[in-house]
């Protein structure tokens, strides 16, 4: 039995039990009428103490404040390690640490929103789960879908890195290339989801994957109560706003104090969320944020690479709330932070994980992030899935004959 209350539209507060609704507000067109699902806060406390006693071996240890009936899909997402990272925070100027989602079983965060959409479709009896993506939630749906005996559509946009295309054949989805955006795939999925009843993950459509990624902001708590800043990339919004969501929970319930600021972070080519954030913000410095831009609308950080954010308004509060910011960081100081990352503190990860890292450089040197503050740095999702982009920030391999000729002498 869920602790469920209700869902409620974010844009005009109607509420909803969860029988009546699936996805969206049906007074609000296409995805305007995004749902969050609210808790019986009373019942959930009386659960936590049982759920705080152990070890955190993955997100289903926190499965009663999750809105999952029966046995879940279980894959091992969550339970990831919070990394202290000193030679890093050496370079930033900070006291940093690194939360390594790279870990998780498809290799990215996305796992955490998975875990719980999946588990929803199968205990709704579907047959097949859908969603549009950038590659990370693809390889992730595609993974539990095979976990759960589900049929898998994903829509992604044509030009997407081969080995983000590749992971989720290999889970056996059906990979759908989409002639166009990432935004025109996601549009496309949710049209033909709808026409053939196919469960669809789509971010911030479907209010339940969010849910999952608020085990990150439960970990966060437990692990790092006492962190200053959490920086983390934001693509459409929903892993930020997921993670201040179960932040902001665990302070409700006592767990932690307070909760720490938001540093969030795009890239100069997808600057949406960054944008809209400085528009609504009421701080007469607030231009001082867009930091280096690039034009072209383009960016290698493919992960984040979202035109059209459909999660911005939930971002944009998260970050105001926790007295945060946006920044903005161009690909070269993504590929610097990349390689930063994994010749301090031994972590692979992809731009988009990177840009994090290069979104606290860029925070200090503004003087936002003050020196010697504790930094959590989300690292996303692994190098592995991009490693085209990762040679871009590496040294060519060194040639050398069997006998060891043109072994450099100061090697």
């Amino acid at each position: 039995m869920t602790l469920v209350e209700a869902l409620a539209c974010e844009r005009c507060g109607r509420r909803y039990a969860p029988a009546d609704v699936e996805y969206t507000c049906p007074e609000h067109d296409g995805v305007a009428g995004i749902l969050d699902v609210r808790y019986e806060y009373d019942a959930v406390s009386d659960e936590l103490a049982g759920v705080l006693d152990g070890p955190t071996e993955d997100l289903w240890t926190y499965e009663p404040l999750l809105p999952v009936d029966g046995e879940p899909v279980r894959l091992g997402a969550g339970g990831t390690d919070l990394l202290d990272a000193p030679a890093l925070g050496d370079a930033l100027g900070v006291d940093a640490l690194v939360k390594n989602e790279t870990t998780n079983p498809t290799g990215s965060n996305k796992d955490r929103g998975s875990a719980v959409a999946v588990s929803r479709a199968r205990q709704q009896g579907h047959d097949v789960v859908a969603c549009a993506s950038t590659g990370n939630a693809a390889a992730s749906l595609a993974g539990y879908a095979a976990r759960a005996g589900l049929d898998c559509r994903i829509f992604v946009p044509a030009d997407l890195p081969e080995a983000k295309a590749v992971q989720p054949r290999l889970y056996g989805a059906t990979v759908l290339g989409v002639d166009g955006t990432y935004a025109d795939a996601y549009e496309l999925c949710r049209e033909v989801s709808a026409e053939r009843g196919w469960y669809n993950r789509n971010a911030a459509m479907n209010p339940y994957a969010v849910e999952g990624k608020r085990t990150l902001g439960f970990e966060l708590a437990e692990q790092a109560p006492d962190a200053d800043w959490v920086a983390m990339p934001m693509g459409n919004g929903c892993s930020l706003a997921g993670a201040w969501k179960g932040l902001r929970e665990f302070e409700r319930l006592g767990v932690v104090e307070d909760t720490p600021k938001l540093l969030g972070v795009q890239a100069a080519g997808a600057t949406a969320i960054h944008d809209r954030f400085v528009a609504e913000s009421d701080d007469s410095d607030a231009g001082s944020r867009t930091g280096e831009r690039e034009d072209g609308g383009d960016t290698t950080a493919d992960s984040i690479d979202v035109g059209v954010p459909h999660n911005a308004g939930k971002a944009c509060r998260a970050l105001a709330e926790s007295g945060g910011d946006a920044v903005v960081v161009s690909d070269e100081a993504i590929r610097d932070a990349q390689r930063l990352l994994g010749e301090c503190e031994g972590v692979f990860a992809e731009p988009a994980s990177a840009a994090a890292v290069a979104g606290i450089r860029a925070a200090v040197d503004r003087g936002t992030v003050a020196p010697g503050e504790r930094v959590v740095t989300v690292a996303t999702g692994t190098g592995l899935k991009d490693s085209a982009s990762a040679r871009e920030a590496v040294d060519d391999v060194i040639s050398v004959d069997a006998a060891g000729q043109g072994l450099p002498e100061d090697l």
